[in-house]
């Protein structure tokens, strides 16, 4: 029996362009960050590179620990004094990158009726983000992290999308089996993946991302409507 639903934020209940939400991003990253020392393309280049980082962790270390520890291998350890920095960021220009997103009232009212209905709701974002970011983008979607009975951050998750390790993780937290789960996600190679452990999926297409041109005829898929239908089946 399906017990709990997985979602993910950025392109499911928070719809967005990606390229454009990464362009504001890094503008306004840069423009903050950028004057404490850091050339700006070089600090565009390490973000990338303590991203990779964390999408590579092997679960030694968490996500937060991993970028971190490349960042400052790139920067020296004086940088290790900007963290704070970073922090005040998140709380303050990163809300300026609310306006490059959009909002779908039917994200918030899909959660609301799957809670009624008597499922766990997990939210399974990339957990690249600190816990800041990720709550913050969880109320431009139009939710609260309270809707949520668990999120994963880079504080507290030790692995990425695309591993399936990430799933793991979650499945562990919440003490479910993949049979037990259906992830719904908009990004083909990050969400659907879920599926390899055993998960039944659905994908969200409003603001779909199939980067390989991957066949997606063998998944469910649509819209947040289709997914209530889908879940009632």
């Amino acid at each position: 029996m399906r017990k709990a639903i997985l979602f993910d934020l950025d392109g499911t209940l928070l719809p967005m362009d990606q390229e454009r939400f990464t362009k504001s991003y890094f503008k306004r990253l840069v423009s903050m960050v950028a004057p404490l020392g850091y050339e700006p393309q070089a600090l565009v280049d390490g973000i990338w590179k303590g991203t990779k980082a964390m999408v590579e962790n092997d679960g030694s270390v968490t996500n937060e620990e991993a970028f971190w520890k490349c960042f400052i291998a790139l920067f020296g350890e004086d940088s290790r004094k900007h963290i704070p920095i970073f922090q005040e960021f998140y709380r303050t220009e990163f809300q300026r990158v609310e306006q490059d997103c959009g909002k779908n009232p039917k994200a918030g009212e899909t959660v609301s009726k799957l809670k009624k209905a008597g499922y766990r709701v997990i939210l399974a974002t990339n957990p690249i983000f600190p816990a800041i970011a990720t709550e913050s983008r969880i109320r431009w979607a139009g939710l609260q992290p309270e809707d949520f009975e668990y999120y994963t951050t880079y504080e507290n998750s030790v692995h990425c999308k695309p591993n399936p390790e990430y799933y793991r993780d979650i499945l562990r937290q919440i003490h479910l089996e993949p049979q037990e789960c259906l992830m719904v996600g908009n990004d083909v190679e990050e969400d659907m993946v879920a599926r390899s452990l055993g998960m039944d999926v659905f994908l969200l297409t409003d603001c779909m991302i199939n980067r390989k041109g991957e066949d997606i005829s063998g998944y469910p898929r649509g819209s947040f409507d289709e997914l209530l239908l889908y879940v009632k089946q």
